[in-house]
């Protein structure tokens, strides 16, 4: 085999929690090390590190992925009321991704991971669907309140110049809840240019899709900025390219998706996309077999799992129980960010290599290898059900082969 491939700059790693963040070392133990001199800059986004620093962690993750331009981040538990518990956290710290997305704007884009022995579930999908997620503000950015009693709610906005403008949400003859939340221009705009040039970058339709008929003005105001940059930026681009842009409610792009085929960019917003990936990722197999990616306006790009942090089979390692946990989704972030790494800094080493390791993940399931997840899924004869390290280690060894030649 020849030597490692050397990394000129590195890539920011953010480590993450329970069996993802076991799964995280043995892919670098076996699948990475022994082909890459791994060059990252690494922080702990555990939630105990968190707590530790007040999750300054997770911003100082953010900002260093502005200075490297590219990072790969494991799964993370955002705590709920067991969590801060659990953990003997100081407070519910928000989600980690949402401080992340918040800092570097940008869209989210989520496609499944394709295997010939795994057929969709809508059996009308023949080809992938790419969610593209929206990834500022909405309830990931939101202030909410208890209300204990009567009283009356007011939406309160305060000018520069001073100017107060007041509007009445709700007049409370008992308790109940208040949520509110945010966008702003900026980043819509820079959400539907980065939906724009990554339809004309695969040369796919792109749907989008709000409720602006209940929410006159603030879904509406994403359909505007939609309608408005098409219009005046990317209309001929279009045409040109031979591929639509197509608005209709989020209700009526639900039916639609269903009943087509796939191959578009269904664009959504922040919630809807989260929402809507996972629905994908299960219909096409698992969410364990869905890549992810944050593109920041400036061209920065973070890589991660689209899914949790696999608790269950966490608690099962920690009592020395064997797990059978699909590796794919994070091994697809580690090749995505390489890869991006290798085309930033012109290494045909990281990126060959990142092709390989995809495709000797891909090559590993659809010779009958497999976890437990994708076994139930798989429509191949001959199947071999094996733990959540030989998983990888039998990708190793195809990996190999593919190096070698």
């Amino acid at each position: 085999m020849k030597d490692r491939i050397k990394m000129k700059i590195p890539l920011v790693e953010m480590d993450g929690d329970e069996m993802t963040r076991i799964i995280w070392k043995m892919i670098k133990d076996i699948l990475l090390t022994p082909y890459i001199d791994l060059n990252t800059e690494y922080y702990d986004l555990g939630l105990e590190r968190r707590e530790a620093t007040k999750d300054q962690v997770t911003t100082d993750s953010a900002i260093a992925t502005k200075k490297y331009g590219v990072a790969v981040k494991c799964a993370t538990i955002t705590p709920n009321a067991d969590r801060v518990k659990e953990y003997n956290l100081t407070q519910m710290w928000k989600s980690p991704n949402g401080t992340i997305r918040a800092i570097l704007d940008g869209t989210v884009f989520r496609a499944p991971i394709t295997v010939n022995c795994i057929k969709p579930y809508v059996s009308t999908w023949k080809k992938p669907i790419t969610i593209a997620r929206h990834a500022y503000g909405d309830v990931y950015r939101d202030v909410e309140y208890k209300v204990e009693g009567k009283g009356k709610a007011e939406l309160v906005f305060t000018s520069e110049s001073g100017e107060v403008t007041k509007q009445t949400i709700h007049e409370f003859d008992g308790p109940g809840v208040i949520l509110g939340m945010h966008n702003v221009d900026k980043s819509i705009e820079s959400f539907a240019r980065a939906c724009f040039n990554f339809a004309l970058d695969q040369k796919q339709d792109i749907w989008f899709a709000t409720k602006d008929t209940i929410s006159k003005k603030y879904d509406h105001r994403f359909k505007d900025i939609f309608r408005e940059i098409f219009e005046n930026e990317y209309s001929k681009k279009f045409k040109a390219a031979g591929i639509e842009y197509f608005y209709t409610l989020i209700d009526d792009v639900v039916a639609r998706v269903v009943k087509s085929e796939g191959g578009f960019i269904w664009a959504c917003k922040n919630y809807d996309g989260d929402v809507m990936s996972d629905m994908v990722a299960t219909a096409f197999g698992s969410l364990a077999m869905m890549t992810s990616v944050l593109v920041s306006p400036e061209g920065y790009y973070e890589f991660e799992a689209a899914h949790g942090t696999v608790q269950r089979h966490y608690y099962q390692h920690l009592k020395g129980q064997e797990t059978s946990t699909n590796s794919m989704a994070t091994i697809f972030a580690w090749s995505g960010a390489l890869r991006k790494r290798g085309e930033l800094d012109g290494s045909s080493d990281l990126i060959d290599f990142a092709d390989k390791l995809e495709a000797a993940s891909i090559k590993t399931i659809e010779s009958g290898i497999m976890t437990k997840d994708l076994a139930v899924l798989a429509d191949i004869k001959e199947k071999k059900v094996v733990n959540t390290e030989n998983f990888l280690r039998e990708i190793g060894k195809v990996l190999d082969e593919m190096m070698v030649k």
